[in-house]
């Protein structure tokens, strides 16, 4: 019980090591380095992003690991509420977050450290592959932010319908789908999932399936949505090329 509790902890102390040096960097780069507020957006976003290599490899135990995902959401959403009440939000904290709407990076850290823990359980813990989990999040993550970025600043063709929130880029969606695909065909050749042809295809077909998804989820879950999907994409494709199923 102490190795894990050692363990435990140890993760923890990790994670808010990193969270703490982070926070530093950010506050020095928004103030000496102009920048738009989208891209500081998306570079919070590649904080967020970056803590599935604590969550996979700070800890040797999948239940740990996905405890901790729970218990640091739950120890910092109430700390962050109570600072948003502070008359130093709206400087410093307001600087580092900036925040669309009251409350929203809390929220997000929920729904992150959620969709952490739901992965890490069903691929670390169910099926034994760590590496889906850090295929799911690139794929999803990085794809995300480039759709973002690149459809701000270069969308012109617009998709819009009942289904869709709002109206997306085809150009955004066109940078979800080839970032997604560099991203899962990188983790996929890296762990030597199958052949390299094999996670290529698979790649090809999991970006094509993230970008759809993408875009027709709605009030932004797809934090949730597109790892959830990736994995359902990848996880079968990989047991059949490699004659698991």
């Amino acid at each position: 019980m102490s190795k894990m509790l050692i363990e435990f902890f140890r993760g923890l102390a990790i994670l808010i090591g990193y969270f703490a040096i982070d926070v530093v960097g950010m506050l020095a780069l928004r103030k000496y380095v102009p920048m738009p507020t989208e891209v500081f957006r998306k570079l919070l976003h590649l904080i967020l992003l970056c803590t599935v290599f604590i969550w996979l490899y700070a800890f040797e135990t999948w239940w740990l690991s996905a405890l901790a995902a729970n218990a640091f959401a739950a120890m910092v959403y109430p700390i962050l509420m109570a600072v948003e009440r502070l008359p130093i939000f709206s400087g410093v904290f307001a600087k580092l977050f900036v925040e669309r709407n009251a409350g929203e990076f809390r929220r997000s850290l929920m729904v992150v450290s959620l969709m952490f823990a739901i992965l890490i359980c069903v691929c670390w813990g169910l099926l034994g592959e760590r590496y889906l989990v850090l295929a799911a999040v690139m794929g999803w993550g990085i794809g995300d932010g480039a759709a973002a970025l690149v459809g701000k600043r270069f969308g012109k063709r617009f998709l819009m319908g009942r289904m869709i929130e709002g109206r997306k880029s085809v150009e955004g969606s066109a940078a979800m789908f080839t970032c997604a695909f560099v991203s899962v065909a990188a983790v996929l050749l890296g762990y030597q999932a199958a052949p390299w042809y094999a996670c290529l295809t698979i790649a090809l077909v999991t970006a094509v399936v993230l970008a759809v998804v993408e875009l027709y989820t709605r009030r932004g879950m797809d934090t949730i949505t597109c790892p959830l999907a990736a994995v359902a994409t990848m996880m079968p494709l990989i047991y059949l090329w490699n004659g698991v199923l």
